[in-house]
């Protein structure tokens, strides 16, 4: 996720390369960043030193070990710690970065820290991502949500929504792409090559995207307007719910809680 969200920024040009340091253990990766102008280092402590935001984005069992590296003291300098890490609470960061401190709980001014959950789509400057801040003054949201609000869409949510919105977009864009995959197949079987079923479903889908934003409109509204008393649209609709498709989407979201 951090790499795709590194891809983001220097697709939508949302930052200069030379204004973005990257940290890895594998080499290949740093190559791959550095062959795009972004500054890339192996040491977490160095990369954070200068930093104004910091992306926390590892595996969740390895929050506690890369906090505690680059939390050693006090910063001087003002930083946004913004962590990726779903499952690991704000109250888990502000005991660890406090212990690397020295201190029984971090500081409340410094660093300032945001939970937030994008999706891949991040990468293609589609991401649905979710900002829970912790500690963090109305400025240093403000230049969060700024940041990646130019990367998809945003909204500000309590930590305890986190879990559900992991559920429903970063997971959820997984549940999508798999009416994708179903819709393809089924258009392979009445008819269309791979292909063409592919390009057809895609637009479709996206067509609906646009439909819905540009409108406002409930979708079981905009249903209504395609489905004409004795139609074919309403035949499939019922087919698929007597299948279970709509409670079939609802326990697969509620399984990831």
């Amino acid at each position: 996720m951090g790499g795709s969200t590194v891809e983001g920024m220097l697709h939508g040009n949302v930052s200069l390369p030379s204004d973005i340091t990257v940290a890895d253990l594998s080499q290949e990766r740093l190559n791959y960043f550095a062959e795009k102008g972004v500054c890339v280092t192996s040491n977490n402590k160095l990369a954070v030193e200068n930093a104004d935001i910091i992306i926390l984005a590892v595996k969740p069992w390895i929050v506690e070990s890369v906090v505690k590296e680059i939390f050693p003291s006090e910063n001087k300098k003002k930083q946004i710690l913004v962590s990726f890490a779903a499952g690991v609470t704000s109250e888990q960061l502000k005991g660890w970065i406090g212990e690397a401190a020295g201190q029984e709980k971090a500081s409340v001014t410094n660093p300032s820290i945001i939970l937030l959950i994008p999706n891949i789509a991040i990468a293609y400057g589609s991401s649905m991502s979710f900002i829970a801040p912790v500690n963090a003054t109305e400025e240093d949201i403000n230049v969060v949500n700024g940041l990646f609000s130019k990367m998809g869409r945003t909204q500000i949510v309590e930590e305890r929504l986190l879990r559900a919105g992991t559920t429903l977009a970063s997971c959820g864009i997984a549940y999508a792409m798999r009416y994708i995959r179903a819709a393809v197949e089924g258009g392979v079987e009445i008819g269309f090559r791979a292909k063409e079923a592919e390009e057809i479903v895609l637009q479709t889908v996206r067509g609906a995207v646009d439909l819905l934003q540009a409108t406002g409109m409930h979708p079981e509204e905009a249903i209504d307007k395609v489905t004409t008393p004795g139609g074919v649209t309403i035949r499939g609709l019922n087919e698929m719910e007597h299948a279970g498709f709509t409670s079939s989407v609802i326990r697969g979201l509620k399984a990831g809680l």
